[in-house]
């Protein structure tokens, strides 16, 4: 999707109540979240060693900022996500089943081709993760862990109208979750891309909950990538929301049921990246001494523009944008903060 700014847009909120609203949205929906699913705020790192296998690697192509640290021998990356670093934290944190942690990601992703709307090389979300029972390793958990977090964004966004009464000509979220699996989307939609799947579902359910990214689908090509070794992906998925002002599948959320020893060394074979089994963190999973868990990350900025009816990631958070998007926004009166 190129930038775009809708005909008529103007912001609802002021730039300084907008700056207001998204710190009140943050405590809200933090507190709303943590409650939900009995999560506990940590402090994470913002750059990890390189050679540790902390660091995600995404779809495999996208380079980490990386730099040497003067004194040391240590290299270190710029984190792309947590999804790895949580999951070790629990076991040092000797957190306990049905118990989680959630805290702050700041990532740049110098190599995201998608510049517009939606998309920034700056990334900030809330990482989450928490630790499950061999018996919670299933759709049905999976399931009510997808309503709670769609439940914890309703709830924030009855708060935020209610306080500001103008952001309630954005209407309601859906709040009943409707769930499909990639393939069944594939099925439905075989001559469209899966980009075109998730718009032509969300138009009709509005609310809905994409089962199943990073394995091949019949076609033989996933309907998105996702890394090997942190979610399960038979037991992954994405949080959607339709954007009636964008007019679009509006992604919120990437999350999942994580990968267990079986589930890490199937997965790593069929991506070709057996190479990752020799680093200490893939070591140790592989032998069983990392807990069992659930996580996922949660985009701040995205959920600012849901809720206060952005039309551009650009007004809710400070990034660097292409000539083109400037132009366009400047012409539109859209401020970019």
């Amino acid at each position: 999707m190129k930038s775009f700014i809708p005909e008529g847009y103007s912001s609802i909120l002021s730039v300084y109540d907008t700056q207001k609203a998204i710190s009140l949205l943050k405590r809200l929906f933090e507190d709303r979240l943590g409650a939900l699913l009995n999560l506990y705020r940590v402090s994470a790192p913002l750059f990890v060693e390189a050679d540790s296998g902390l660091n995600d690697n995404l779809n495999g192509y996208e380079r980490p900022v990386s730099f040497d640290i003067l004194r040391s021998d240590a290299h270190a990356q710029v984190v792309q996500s947590l999804a790895k670093w949580k999951r070790l934290a629990l076991k040092r944190y000797c957190f306990y089943p049905g118990k989680g942690l959630y805290t702050d990601m700041n990532a740049i992703r110098r190599d995201e081709d998608e510049l517009d709307n939606l998309h920034s090389i700056y990334v900030d979300q809330w990482d989450w993760e928490k630790v499950i029972l061999a018996e919670n390793r299933n759709l049905d958990y999976l399931k009510l862990t997808v309503m709670d977090i769609v439940k914890a964004v309703c709830d924030t966004q009855d708060t935020m109208q209610a306080i500001y009464p103008q952001l309630g000509s954005l209407g309601k979220l859906e709040r009943r979750v409707s769930f499909v699996t990639s393939q069944e989307l594939e099925d439905m939609y075989p001559d469209k891309t899966p980009k075109e799947r998730e718009n032509a579902y969300l138009k009709e359910h509005k609310t809905a909950f994409i089962i199943g990214i990073g394995g091949a689908l019949k076609s033989g090509k996933p309907h998105d990538g996702r890394a090997p070794d942190y979610d399960d992906w038979s037991l992954n998925g994405d949080i959607m929301f339709w954007n009636e002002l964008l007019g679009c599948a509006f992604e919120l959320s990437s999350m999942g049921i994580r990968v267990d020893p079986e589930a890490l060394d199937r997965q790593l074979r069929l991506s070709g990246c057996d190479d990752r089994r020799e680093l200490p963190y893939h070591k140790m999973l592989l032998n069983g001494e990392l807990p069992l868990t659930i996580g996922g990350g949660i985009g701040q900025s995205r959920l600012s523009m849901l809720l206060l009816g952005k039309a551009h990631i650009g007004e809710v958070q400070a990034s660097i944008w292409d000539k083109d998007t400037v132009e366009l926004c400047e012409k539109a009166d859209v401020m970019l903060l």
